[in-house]
């Protein structure tokens, strides 16, 4: 099954008004639509001016989102004011928003169902920490956390994207071999029965200079772009390395 390649940038809390320029000089710097899908995603301070300036084949993604659709949830965004703005993708689970605020398989998982119900594509992250892996426990640990972070939904409505938490922010990557292995068992531990037809990102430190090792694997299906997606020349080179 052909699976169409899908690169992320996540800004995380970079970013103001004057750096929506960034879709300026990313269309200048591809005039033709790429193969693959791209999605950035910038803070939310930013989704509705970047939604209405990238050129259209760049989708616009949140970092995150509450589990509530409205309510008494002050400082919170749902998935329907994230999908009012523009946004037709969101994060959900990162291991940021795991470890500073808290966040449980059950809550993520809680997430990614509003995301649905909003017309919104979650993105669910996933990774394990570098004790876990070198205490042997890197494949329980990931396939554990998509089991119970993962709604009930067919794979086309979904991605998963597998963020070793170690390699996240710190320069190191894991090898080609060792991510795809993890992708391969993601695959084959999809409970929906077409893990064939999932998509899989990886992410930890992707860069122009290992992309395109890293998604020549057959179950890398893209990746969730951090860094290096505040730069438009860096960002580009990783899309044109999806081929």
């Amino acid at each position: 099954m052909t699976r169409r390649k899908l690169i992320a940038g996540n800004w995380k809390m970079h970013g103001r008004s004057a750096d929506l320029a960034w879709a300026d000089r990313l269309s200048a710097l591809m005039p033709l639509p790429p193969r693959s899908e791209i999605v950035v995603c910038p803070p939310a301070t930013l989704l509705s001016g970047m939604a209405a300036r990238v050129p259209g084949w760049v989708a616009v993604g949140a970092q995150d989102c509450a589990a509530q659709p409205d309510g008494a949830h002050t400082g919170d965004l749902s998935a329907p004011m994230l999908a009012d703005l523009g946004a037709r993708y969101v994060i959900a689970g990162h291991s940021e928003r795991r470890r500073f605020h808290g966040e449980t398989d059950a809550l993520v998982r809680a997430k990614a169902e509003a995301a649905l119900k909003a017309g919104l594509t979650p993105v669910i992250c996933v990774g394990e920490t570098l004790d876990q892996r070198q205490g042997g426990e890197a494949q329980s640990v990931v396939l554990r956390q998509m089991h119970a972070s993962v709604p009930d939904a067919a794979a086309g409505r979904i991605i998963i994207a597998y963020e070793p938490v170690w390699a996240i922010g710190t320069g190191v990557h894991a090898s080609p071999g060792d991510a795809g292995q993890m992708h391969r068992a993601l695959r084959e531990a999809w409970r929906g029965g077409d893990g064939e037809a999932l998509r899989i990102l990886y992410g930890g430190s992707v860069s122009p200079e290992n992309a395109g090792e890293l998604l020549s694997r057959a179950d890398i299906d893209g990746a969730l772009v951090g860094g290096a997606s505040l730069d438009p020349a860096r960002f580009a080179a990783i899309i044109r390395a999806a081929g």
